[in-house]
């Protein structure tokens, strides 16, 4: 029998509970407390304490705390990737962040998703679906992502954008639900 942290990791149909579970979240959550306490820290003490539990963390990746995520375990950043002050990173499964991506303040990444049906809910059940950002994106402060949207290389995400469905390389989308505009010079 598959244990509940195997089920989310697979995308599955799981609890957020157990042992594992519990033990990962822990984990994370002092370590938020050790790296939002952080503030002035050298680029090189941030970069350590991202590699401490992030999946990847490429030269140069900078986080400004406050930030916060359920696992981070999950997060896969790239090469010079940013993320500014305040973003949530819901990382129930995979999220990737490609190089030199710039995410504006308030963001939220969220891959934590629930059954549409109620009684699914009553018993607790949730479930997972991964978040790819492509590389060279540029996503204004307070987007929301959510679960299982794929971000192409060199999309803009306009400040305060739902993205509920996936992006094309190159494309701008704004507004709630977002939808692509023309680009602008």
């Amino acid at each position: 029998m598959r244990s509940e942290k195997e089920k989310m990791l697979a995308g599955e149909l799981y609890v957020a509970t157990g042992p594992e579970i519990a033990a990962d979240a822990a984990r994370a959550s002092a370590w938020m407390d050790r790296f939002n306490a952080s503030v002035a820290m050298s680029a090189e003490e941030g970069h350590a304490l991202l590699s401490e539990i992030f999946a990847e963390v490429g030269d140069g990746a900078r986080i400004r705390p406050p930030f916060h995520c359920d696992y981070g375990s999950n997060i896969r950043l790239g090469a010079g990737a940013f993320l500014n002050f305040g973003c949530v990173v819901l990382d129930v499964v995979e999220v990737t962040i490609g190089a030199g991506t710039q995410i504006g303040p308030g963001v939220q990444i969220l891959t934590a998703d629930h059954p549409r049906d109620p009684a699914q809910r009553r018993e607790g059940l949730e479930f997972g679906r991964p978040v790819r950002i492509g590389d060279n994106v540029w996503i204004g402060g307070g987007a929301i992502i959510l679960p299982g949207v794929t971000i192409g290389d060199d999309a803009i995400i306009g400040a305060g954008a739902v993205v509920t469905r996936d992006v094309a390389a190159g494309a701008t989308v704004v507004g709630k639900p977002a939808r692509a505009v023309a680009p602008q010079g």
